[in-house]
This record gives structure tokens, sequence and C-alpha cells, in this order.
């Protein structure tokens, strides 16, 4: 049963003042919370959606507003506050996964106020602990993620422990007892209570690169229908190094294999590849990828937890791999402008997909992402970005626009 989100936030709220009153090095309660900082940040986006069979396009203009709060650190003692809200501007011309406007395609931004993240955490220089509802982004996110683009982000229930003995080496344990998704309190789905058991132990001390070696026991008791409990266990090199005076190389491999785990109806061990090389140069870079999410006994390898949409396209078309599973070829090339023109640190970037499934030789179809984005003032960005997926063995084709403009204080 789900605890009430008001009851969760007054839960902590309290344990924080609790805390900060009883260390010795506080001037009291006033001093404690003088000594802390604070945040505003906002996100505007206009989202355009065309989409083969709807028979109208959607347009999704919504805000969000987030507020956070970091109090004083008392005897190695924190704690951290952080509250959204997501409005839409004008009408709601989309389907928001909850208001049942099936006619138009998902835009999965639907209006809500969220405690977002509020937990205690204490840190010296070995450990860091921290319980509460709290953001969790590990290594390059394909597994576990906070879906920072969506404006409602995907957070965690969870006690975490990291520790650091040396500057090179890090070892992260979390146990997540439940998942805020993106879809909000309204949504069925939108809360998830999970037995989950994170383990990812990184070593950054060789010369070549950082070495990761992980395993996630995902146990999600809300959606046993959905196939996506497994237990994950893998290992991931990345790394980049100088070419010459200005060119620098960059690789990633990666490997895992995934079974079935605790309820899942499913008996499948599926694995997952990726590799990939890059190179930049004065602004420029290209970049090679390969990624397999694999099948077995007609089931795919899955990344329930991930933040999705930085991979596999930003059309979002392959949000759940299909049975067959999933091959994608990708190429990028990008360019960010250097100098003290009116140019400078604008990005430029393009990248080409190419899906096919890993079982049966499927051409899934293609796609081409663009996105321009530049820093206005030092606290304000602009972002244009488009996604435009042709079909062939899976879904409809799809094009996608986004203009954003993000402020952060």
């Amino acid at each position: 049963m789900k605890a009430p989100r008001t009851k969760y936030a007054l839960s902590i709220a309290a344990l924080l003042a609790s805390t900060a009153v009883s260390g010795e090095e506080a001037n009291g309660l006033v001093d404690v919370f003088a000594k802390g900082d604070a945040g505003l940040d906002l996100r505007y986006r206009l989202e355009l959606v065309d989409q083969d069979g709807f028979s109208k396009k959607a347009t999704a203009s919504t805000l969000l507003t987030k507020i956070w709060y970091k109090t004083g650190t008392v005897n190695g003692f924190s704690g951290y506050i952080e509250g959204t809200n997501t409005t839409v501007i004008g009408k709601e011309t989309f389907n928001n996964t909850v208001n049942g406007n099936i006619t138009r395609p998902v835009v999965a931004d639907p209006e809500t106020t969220e405690l977002n993240q509020a937990y205690l955490q204490y840190a010296n220089d070995k450990i860091t602990t921290r319980i509460g509802r709290q953001g969790m982004n590990l290594d390059n996110q394909r597994f576990i993620g906070t879906v920072g683009f969506r404006q409602n982000d995907q957070t965690y229930d969870a006690g975490a422990m990291i520790l650091t003995p040396t500057k090179e080496f890090t070892a992260i344990y979390s146990y997540v007892w439940n998942v805020n998704r993106i879809f909000g309190e309204d949504h069925p789905l939108g809360d998830l209570d999970t037995n989950t058991h994170v383990f990812n132990l990184s070593y950054s001390g060789m010369k070549y690169g950082k070495l990761t070696a992980y395993g996630y026991l995902i146990d999600l008791n809300d959606a046993p229908a959905f196939g996506l409990s497994s237990s994950t266990f893998g290992v991931r090199f990345a790394g980049k190094n100088p070419v010459g005076d200005t060119m620098k190389f960059g690789y990633e491999f990666e490997y895992a294999k995934q079974v079935d785990y605790r309820d899942n109806p499913s008996d499948y061990s599926a694995d997952y590849w990726h590799a990939g090389v890059s190179a930049a140069a004065n602004g420029f870079s290209v970049g090679f990828n390969y990624e397999l999410l694999g099948s077995d006994n007609g089931v795919s390898f899955k990344t329930p937890l991930a933040t999705l949409h930085k991979f596999n396209g930003w059309a979002d078309k392959f949000l759940g791999t299909p049975a067959a599973g999933l091959a994608d070829i990708y190429v990028t090339a990008s360019y960010k402008f250097a100098g003290d023109g009116p140019m400078k640190g604008t990005l430029l970037k393009a990248v080409y997909h190419d899906f096919n499934s890993d079982v049966g030789d499927t051409d899934y179809g293609s796609e081409i992402d663009l996105l321009v984005s530049t820093k206005i003032r030092k606290n304000i960005t602009a972002s244009v970005k488009a996604a435009f997926y042709r079909a062939d063995g899976f879904s409809t084709d799809t094009d996608k626009i986004w203009f954003t403009l993000a402020a952060k204080f």
C-alpha cells in the first residue's frame, strides 16, 4: 500500500529538523538553515508530434518548475528536499497517458506536483550514506537513471551507501523499495513497489579508462505481467586518450547478461553488447556505435529503470525492447563553436540510427536525430531538437520536434 505523498513529505521534514537541531556545531536551528543553499530551475518546452496511425497531431506546451533546498552540514549530516510542478500552458492537445486523449500521440508530461526528492545524508571523506527519495544516475544511465529529459523525473525511494576508500575506487550499494516514475501519481503504474538491489563498482586508476562492474537485481512487484523483473550482471570499460596535440580518441565496451528474476513469468537468458569509438578535434566530433539488446526464448533484454530517451533514438520508438531483440547501429557527428563570437558554445549534433532485430533478421527502420543547443546567458539555455523515425518492420513513421528554454537560479 502506497503512503500518501503529503505524509511522506511531513515525516522527512520533521526528520530533517530534528537532525539539524541535534548537531553540536550548529548555533541553533536558524544557523543550520542559514548555512544552506536553495535554487530554482525553470524549463519551458513545446513538443510537436506527428505520428502515423493517429487522426490528430500532438502539441504539448509545458512548464517545469523545480524548487530545491539543501541544509547546512552538521557533524557530517545534511538534508535535501526538492519539489516539482509541471503545468500545461494552453490547451492539452496531447495524450499525457492519463487524460484519455487517445486520438493524439503520447507526450508523457502530465500536469503534476511532486515531492521529487527528500533525503537525509551523512558523508565523510570515505563514505556517503543517504536515505529517502533520491535521484540516481549510474554510469551512462543505461540501466539506472532519472529520465531527466522528461518534465517529471524518475526518482527512487531508497537507502544508498557510497564507499570511496581511494579517489580511484568507488563502491555503490542501494536498496530501492519504490520507483516514482515519470507518469505521476494519477497513472496506475506511476509508482512501482519493488525490492531492488543495486551494486556498482568502479575503478578509474588505469591510464586508458574507467572499469565498472555492476549487478542489478530488479524486482518490480507491481508489474509482474509485464515481465520486467530481472537479474543483470555486467562489465563496462570507457575512456578517452589524446592522439597528437589536438585529437582525442574515445572508446567504450560493455557486456551484460540478464535472466528472469523473482516473479517474472518468463524464462530467458539474454545478452547485452555495446561497443563504440569516437574521435574529437577542434570542436568536431564523430562516433560509431553498435548496441545489441538480445533475445532468448521469445523474451528480450530489458532496461526498465534506464533513462531510455538517451538510447535508441530520440523518437522513443524502442522504450520497450521488441520481443525479437534490438540491434542499433548509429553514427554521430557534432560541432561546438569556440572563440568569442555570437555562436560561442553553440552545439550542433546529428545522429543516424539503423534498427534491426536480434532474432529473425527483421529490418525495423531508421531514424535521423538533430540538435541545436546554445547558452543565451550563463544560466539560460535554449535548444531545438528533432527526431524523424521511418518505420519498416516495426511501429509507424513518427516526427517529433522540441523547442526548449531552461533557466537555473
